[in-house]
């Protein structure tokens, strides 16, 4: 409850779980652009793309980071670790925001969006709460953010999979 999952980076599964965070990183990448694809007009935004690919970035930079940089380079790895973490963190939760804001511009998500921009914004203060509350658990906020930003980009999935066959 306590442990972050940056301390099992490094443990008897951490070449499993530095492949599922590579994994996550290319999925969110694929669906910011199977979502961008699929918007139209001006639900179509290039912004929440991006910042979906710089999450995916960082997230994957934690994980070939930590695979090396410890070994190698022991002083630089825990900035690369941390900016590359906060960096995939808030991109992707903004990024939601983002996306969820567009689905109310596109008549084919509008059904969509209330959920998709309240689980967003809980997970946007979800993480703040995360990074400024420091007597939680840390383990615990890390496990409760990344819950609900795979929650949501599962949804998402979702969504765009029912959708496939309408325009």
């Amino acid at each position: 409850m306590r442990a972050t999952l940056s301390l099992y980076l490094h443990g008897p599964h951490g070449l499993w779980l530095r492949t599922a965070y590579c994994v996550l990183a290319a999925a969110i990448a694929a669906l910011a652009f199977a979502l961008h694809a699929r918007l139209r007009g001006p639900a179509r935004r290039g912004l929440p793309l991006a910042l979906f690919c710089v999450a995916g970035a960082g997230l994957a930079t934690v994980a070939v980071g930590d695979s090396w940089l410890p070994e190698r380079a022991p002083l630089l790895a825990p900035l690369v670790h941390g900016l590359a973490a906060q960096t995939a963190f808030l991109c992707v939760t903004t990024a939601m925001l983002l996306q969820a804001w567009c689905f109310g511009r596109d008549p084919r998500w509008r059904g969509f969006h209330r959920l998709a921009w309240w689980w967003a914004w809980l997970t946007f203060a979800g993480l703040w709460l995360h990074v400024l509350w420091r007597d939680t658990p840390r383990g615990l906020g890390q496990k409760a953010v990344i819950a609900l930003v795979v929650g949501w980009l599962a949804l998402a999935a979702l969504q765009l999979w029912r959708r496939r066959g309408h325009g």
